[in-house]
């Protein structure tokens, strides 16, 4: 099969199919022409599957997905300007968890709608790693405090800019103040020399996060398990990623002890005009 198929019974030979395309790489050669590749064209495609869901006839269909494969929109699931405020907003960082683990098929349905988020020229290049059992997660926060104890030995600025002291005298006192007693962390991580996997990553992360309420699940952003995931060798090895893979995001995930009531207020957006 070629790299695209059009159903010739089907299409209109609207164009929509060519306009959309962020490659650039479907052409009508003439206003009696069905759509086509241009030279060269299989190269240059970065199977994003707009051709394929953007026709309203169904008649585009990829050598990686068929129309028939890929669900339709379902316009009376969509959220308004008004659902979708409110879903945002009811959003939170959730760092009191109850003592019970998350099944793990739940955990893979939640990084399943995850990883349909953007990634830059659709390399979709994040990987998981999921901490799943909790002495394993509180045995990988030890080496987080590891971390912060050696800053503090060597005083390095990041003690007072991360609050260490308290943060190390907290964990002293048998608390957890690193994963907060999340039953499991999930972490997002690709080559470290594809330029795209940063900000993949914190967007699937975000996906994952806005997608957690969802399941009844809470989750939070696990900043100082990601800093020393960064930038303390002890834990990167305690993590085992792939050769050449490094860490770029982390959130707890659990049930959450609490439920939230109302939404919290936020400062005004500082909007510039150009």
């Amino acid at each position: 099969m070629s790299l695209l198929a059009v159903d010739q019974e089907k299409c209109e030979r609207d164009g929509i199919c060519a306009e959309v395309c962020p490659a650039g790489i479907i052409e009508f050669k003439d206003k009696d022409a069905f759509p086509t590749l241009v030279d060269g064209g299989d190269k240059l495609c970065i199977r994003c599957g707009h051709c394929v869901a953007v026709c309203p006839h169904g008649a585009m269909s990829h050598v990686i997905m068929k129309p028939e494969e890929c669900p339709p929109v379902k316009e009376d699931w969509l959220f308004g300007p008004e659902q979708v405020e409110h879903f945002l907003r009811y959003r939170r960082s959730i760092r009191n968890y109850k003592k019970k683990q998350v099944e793990r098929e739940v955990l893979t349905k939640l990084i399943n709608v995850a990883r349909f988020a953007p990634s830059g020229h659709n390399r979709q290049p994040v990987k998981w790693l999921v901490i799943y059992e909790r002495d394993e997660v509180q045995r990988m926060a030890g080496f987080v405090i590891d971390w912060m104890r050696h800053l503090i030995k060597e005083d390095s600025p990041l003690v007072a800019a991360m609050n260490l002291n308290r943060v190390v005298a907290f964990w002293e006192g048998e608390n957890d103040p690193i994963c907060r007693n999340a039953p499991h962390i999930i972490v997002t991580y690709a080559h470290k020399d594809d330029g795209t996997a940063p900000a993949a990553c914190t967007i699937a992360l975000t996906y994952l996060e806005l997608a957690a309420s969802s399941f009844d699940l809470g989750a939070c952003w696990a900043g100082y398990f990601n800093a020393a995931a960064t930038l303390w060798p002890p834990l990167q090895q305690e993590l085992g990623l792939f050769k050449g893979n490094i860490n770029f995001g982390a959130m707890m995930v659990g049930y959450p002890k609490f439920k939230y009531q109302r939404l919290p207020l936020r400062n005004d957006a500082d909007i510039m005009w150009r």
